[in-house]
């Protein structure tokens, strides 16, 4: 999907009230999502979603922060790297977490990776996972160049010899391997894994907390049916992003569904990815994670429903 473009799908017919926007991705991370679209989850717990898909995580922030969605699925890294500019972001919650899913993926001319001087990124988690690929490896980071791409890209690029290396989620290190490129491993190899939250403004968030809640419920079913019948998942998520079926139950192999609070324990690794964007420049001061992770929010919020 091109940068600035996304497509919409209507789910939750039939319930009264007003519709919540959701933005989500076009890949199997955000399997729950189709899969309660699919199953009229959103209806059976009472509210109207609109699922907005975009081609990247930031694209997806960005509307929130603008007011064009009311919630985003989105990884911890990226949210957290997004905070300078946007303040008023709040995580409500996890809904996957993974440390085998994004894979190192070497170019067909690159023997091994010492020989990396040009890796593709996209800015939020694909490049702290690339950076710490090469932390890992004993690479020096100012030898290599990064090149910033959108994910549909970066494979091409791969294949043409104008990167050697990426780290990136499904579909796209399968694509690196069907253009001659091959993994090497994922970042669960080097002590790398991510979360994906349930993000809001706080703008909205503020006098929407029920609705938000009534999102969060059909969520956590979903994550647990993605978890228990990964091909009716896949059969959705194909649906809606177009993406193979066999893809989705590998991913779902890969990724731990289930929606959980997030907790003081969490907030040592986020306080570890708000120093990365210190460090590499693209931050001033180090992102409030503490403000934006809003702990035991899904317990309190959904407490006797």
């Amino acid at each position: 999907m091109r940068r600035g473009h996304h497509r919409l799908r209507r789910g939750g017919g039939g319930t009264e009230g007003p519709t919540v926007r959701v933005a989500v991705g076009i890949d199997p991370s955000f399997a729950p999502f189709f899969l309660a679209d699919a199953q009229g989850l959103w209806a059976k717990h009472g509210v109207k979603v609109q699922l907005v898909q975009f081609g990247r995580g930031g694209e997806g922030v960005d509307a929130l922060a603008g007011g064009q969605v009311q919630l985003a699925g989105n990884s911890d890294t990226t949210t957290i790297g997004q905070l300078q500019q946007n303040p008023g972001l709040r995580s409500l919650l996890v809904y996957e977490q993974s440390g085998r899913y994004l894979k190192v993926v070497l170019g067909p001319k690159t023997g091994s990776p010492a020989k990396i001087r040009k890796v593709a990124v996209v800015p939020g988690l694909s490049e702290l996972a690339a950076t710490r690929f090469l932390e890992a490896k004993g690479i020096d980071k100012k030898s290599v160049t990064f090149i910033t791409a959108d994910p549909p890209e970066i494979p091409a690029l791969l294949q043409k010899g104008d990167v050697d290396a990426y780290v990136l989620w499904d579909p796209w290190p399968e694509k690196g391997v069907e253009l001659g490129g091959r993994i090497v491993g994922t970042t669960g190899d080097y002590g790398v894994s991510y979360a994906q939250w349930l993000i809001a403004d706080n703008s909205w968030l503020s006098s929407h907390k029920s609705i938000a809640a009534k999102v969060a419920r059909p969520l956590q079913d979903a994550a647990r049916r993605t978890e228990s019948d990964p091909d009716a998942a896949a059969a959705a998520t194909q649906k809606a992003a177009r993406i193979p079926t066999a893809q989705t139950v590998e991913a779902i192999k890969e990724i731990d569904f289930g929606v959980r609070d997030i907790t003081s324990a969490d907030l040592k690794t986020y306080t570890a990815t708000a120093q990365f964007y210190v460090d590499t420049g693209k931050a001033k001061s180090r992102p409030d994670v503490a403000r934006t992770a809003l702990r035991g929010w899904f317990t309190q919020q959904t407490k006797g429903s």
